[in-house]
Order: structure tokens, then sequence, then C-alpha cells
């Protein structure tokens, strides 16, 4: 037994509080999730949105997970690590986790899932900042939308510059 961050943890699960720590770091969102009364079935098709959506899904231990988050200093999560947790949580878009669990929340009308609380960008928000976070554009869909208006604004280039010599954008 050793102590870790004041707290005494054996080395294996001072191991499993680094790899929180990472993922915790590395996320560009998160969202912390209560379950319980899901079927199997509802938990295979949620982690495989979650994979679709290049989300990661895990079960997590709340005391290790506690530690890890008190050491990157989110001790506002403190009250949360109480029951069964898990954490949905993305290194590449922050929108992605809770839009996900919002839309399969709304679909099978489940009241097994609650949302406890989340992370964007390294800041600890609640659950209503964490449903408004679900209801933005999803960084696909932001970069969807940007192509298209790159498009219209490049479409007088898209012509000769005779045809249009009164822009003189492309002339």
């Amino acid at each position: 037994m050793s102590t870790y961050a004041n707290h005494p943890v054996s080395p294996a699960k001072a191991a499993v509080v680094e790899e929180m720590k990472e993922k915790l770091q590395s996320a560009q969102g998160a969202v912390f999730v209560g379950f319980s009364g899901l079927t199997v079935a509802d938990v295979t098709k949620l982690r495989r949105k979650f994979r679709e959506g290049g989300v990661e899904y895990k079960v997590i231990k709340n005391t290790l997970t506690r530690i890890a988050a008190d050491e990157l200093g989110y001790n506002a999560l403190d009250a949360i690590f109480e029951g069964p947790t898990a954490l949905a949580y993305s290194t590449e878009d922050a929108v992605a986790p809770a839009k996900i669990l919002k839309e399969f929340i709304k679909e099978t009308k489940t009241e097994a899932l609650t949302v406890k609380a989340g992370l964007a960008d390294g800041q600890v928000i609640d659950v209503a900042a964490v449903d408004a976070l679900a209801s933005l554009p999803s960084r696909e869909e932001l970069l969807k939308i940007g192509w298209q208006h790159a498009g219209s604004y490049l479409w007088p280039c898209q012509r000769t510059p005779g045809q249009y010599p009164q822009h003189g954008l492309c002339a």
C-alpha cells in the first residue's frame, strides 16, 4: 500500500488514477452519467452510438475518479461520485458526448440515465450547461456549415474575371 496524493492506494489503483487523469485532461468534452436499471440491450445500443460518434464510454470507480479529479483541480465534481457512474468523453469534439447522450435518452425515453455533470474545455459544467451543450451543432456539423458558406464566398471566383469586372474579387 502506498500513498497517492494523500490517499492510501495500492500501486494498481494508482495506475487507474493516472489513467483517469489522462482521460480527463485529454477530454474536449465529457459527461458524467448516472445509470441504474439499464437493460443489456440499451447499454449495447448506447455504447454503439458513442463509438460511432467517436466517444469513449466507461463505467468508472467513484473513489479513484474523485482522486484523479481532485488532483486536476476539479473539486466541484466531488459531490457527483455516488452511485453507479459512467464517463462519456471525447478528445475531438466537446459537444459529442452530451449530444449523443441527450439523443439516446430522448429516443429511448429511458429514465435509467441521468446527467450528473460535465467537462467542457477543461471546465466543470453543471447539468443545465451539459443540456445547453447538447443543443449545439457538433464539430462535424459546424465544419459542414463552414464549407457551405466558404463555397458561397468563392462562387464569384469560379467565373472568368471578365464576366464580373465590377466585383474586383477575382480580377
